[in-house]
């Protein structure tokens, strides 16, 4: 099987030629190249448009406010076969106290020259501004799009999840990079969630014995407030997992502006303990198989395509179950998987997936698998330390 594209054509000997992305041009080229690479894929699903030229830094986006990225393209023969781009991310670097820099947005053809070539590109970059250590991919911070799939390639990913054909562990192992952590995907079948649906009721009950517990969904006529809020708590929760670098308040609002045509009210749930805003759970539905279908444009008609009868859409994605650090431990987050499972059951959901939750996250990992959850695929993310 050729995995080059371009091989076929004579130009696999070409050299390769990595030059920074400036203008219009070249930045048309940096998001038009998964298009081209993916082809024959029926894995793989497109990024919205819009939003991924925003995440690279091509339309303003309140992330770029204080960092800084640039973006690299490979060719070979005339043609685009590889892309990367250099992230810095000074929250990452006041908040660790470390000299690390990003990288994301990788996209490479089977050939560990143009990755290598790629990757040397970036190193020179942070190396003007004294960064020697990488991390990556982020595209371009945790909140985003992070890790490189190394398990789970039998199944197109759900909404916003990452994906990569099976030789890209090998393309950065084989530069020198390695692995910093392990992200997980779980899974929970609805009827696995239906037999443990009277245990999480008695574990909810017994711990509002000794608590005041209040379960609230998003409410649409204060939506922008809610899902704030609701944000702020998961970057409060995150406070010491593993790389996280909190949201500005203004990625905060920018993102909760985004997603409001998204949000199904029914399954964005905060919890008050005692008078206190202490977890949320915010889920989607997967809508990966209609941005498939919609080819990753939203305009002019996509996004009503997307958003048609989308009670019919049978997954959901959990994209963050957050708990403040006090009751992590008390069981706040039963309370929140019991107030999902009751609407994900009046609208057919067959299917609940959790990701990403960490390798380092101990808790949740042993929460999710006495429940019943299966892990389903594996991203990772890696360093290098040189």
């Amino acid at each position: 099987m050729i995995r080059d594209p371009w091989a076929k054509a004579g130009c696999f000997v070409s050299e390769i030629v990595v030059r920074p992305v400036l203008c219009r041009r070249e930045r048309r080229q940096f998001l038009a190249f998964p298009w081209t690479l993916y082809a024959h894929d029926p894995n793989w699903v497109p990024p919205l448009r819009g939003d991924q030229a925003e995440r690279a830094g091509f339309r303003p986006h309140p992330f770029y406010e204080r960092n800084e990225a640039q973006a690299f393209l490979a060719y070979r023969g005339g043609a685009v076969c590889g892309r990367i781009a250099a992230i810095l991310n000074r929250g990452h670097v006041e908040r660790f106290s470390e000299q690390r820099g990003y990288f994301g947005f990788f996209e490479c053809v089977e050939d560990g020259e143009a990755a290598g070539k790629l990757f040397d590109a970036v190193r020179a970059w942070f190396a003007e501004r004294d960064i020697r250590w990488l991390r990556g991919p982020v595209d371009p911070a945790m909140d985003y799009g992070i890790g490189i799939l190394v398990d789970g390639f039998d199944s197109p990913p759900t909404f916003l999840i990452n994906y990569n054909p099976p030789y890209y562990p090998r393309l950065l192992e084989d530069y020198g990079l390695r692995k910093a952590q392990d992200l997980y995907s779980y899974a929970f079948a609805m009827n696995t969630l239906a037999e443990i649906e009277p245990k999480l009721k008695q574990a909810v009950a017994q711990f509002e014995r000794h608590h005041e517990v209040r379960l609230r969904r998003l409410d649409k006529r204060r939506y922008l407030q809610d899902v704030e809020e609701f944000l702020d708590l998961n970057n409060r929760s995150l406070d010491e997992h593993w790389g996280y670098v909190p949201m500005t308040l203004a990625e905060v609002r920018h993102m909760a502006r985004s997603m409001r045509p998204l949000v199904v009210p029914e399954f964005a749930l905060g919890v008050e303990i005692d008078g206190e805003p202490s977890g949320a759970l915010l889920a989607l539905p997967d809508y990966n198989p209609r941005i498939r279908q919609i080819d990753g444009r939203l305009f002019p008609f996509g996004f009503l395509r997307l958003l048609w009868r989308r009670e019919r859409i049978p997954r959901l994605r959990v994209l963050y179950a957050s708990v403040l650090p006090r009751w992590q431990r008390a069981g706040v987050a039963l309370v929140l998987l019991a107030g999902l499972v009751p609407p994900a059951r009046r609208w057919g959901i067959r299917e609940v997936e959790f990701s990403w939750v960490a390798e380092s996250n101990a808790m949740s990992r042993a929460t999710l698998e006495r429940g019943g959850a299966v892990r389903t695929k594996t991203h990772r993310v890696y360093d290098l330390d040189a």
